[in-house]
């Protein structure tokens, strides 16, 4: 088997109804987990940013439907990472973006290298999800297409 041949890097037809509902159950999932257990530490340390970023991938994958697993990853993780990093910066434009609840949300305010880890894992997450319940089998067509 080449890495053409990778149930990671072949071209998909993705289903935008069944990604966008991931989209946005892993989107209620997250308010929900800081809603529900937010006085946990680890919780509102670490879960939020690990469902942010596999947040990130389903939308990628619902946006670019046709692009391999691989290349919505890497796009997610990239967006994510430059997201994080954005977080260095300061100006009162971005700051006043910052400060309106939806740009708090998608910004973030306070750089934190933990935060590169989780996105890592909830990209993760999002590719093993897509691998094993939408490409099982030989053929690709998986469980929900």
């Amino acid at each position: 088997m080449s890495i053409h041949d990778s149930p990671f890097s072949r071209p998909l037809s993705r289903n935008r109804l069944v990604y966008g509902s991931l989209t946005g159950g892993v989107m209620l999932t997250g308010f929900l987990s800081r809603h529900m257990l937010g006085q946990y530490s680890f919780i509102k340390l670490y879960v939020g940013d690990v469902l942010w970023a596999m947040m990130v991938f389903f939308g990628f994958a619902f946006i670019f439907c046709k692009w391999s697993t691989w290349r919505v990853a890497a796009a997610a993780l990239t967006f994510s990472v430059c997201i994080e990093l954005s977080q260095l910066y300061s100006a009162p434009w971005i700051d006043g973006i910052r400060r309106m609840p939806l740009g708090g949300m998608i910004l973030g305010f306070t750089f934190v290298w933990s935060d590169l880890l989780c996105y890592g894992l909830g990209i993760g997450f999002g590719v093993i999800v897509e691998v094993c319940l939408f490409q099982t089998g030989h053929n690709t067509r998986g469980f929900w297409r």
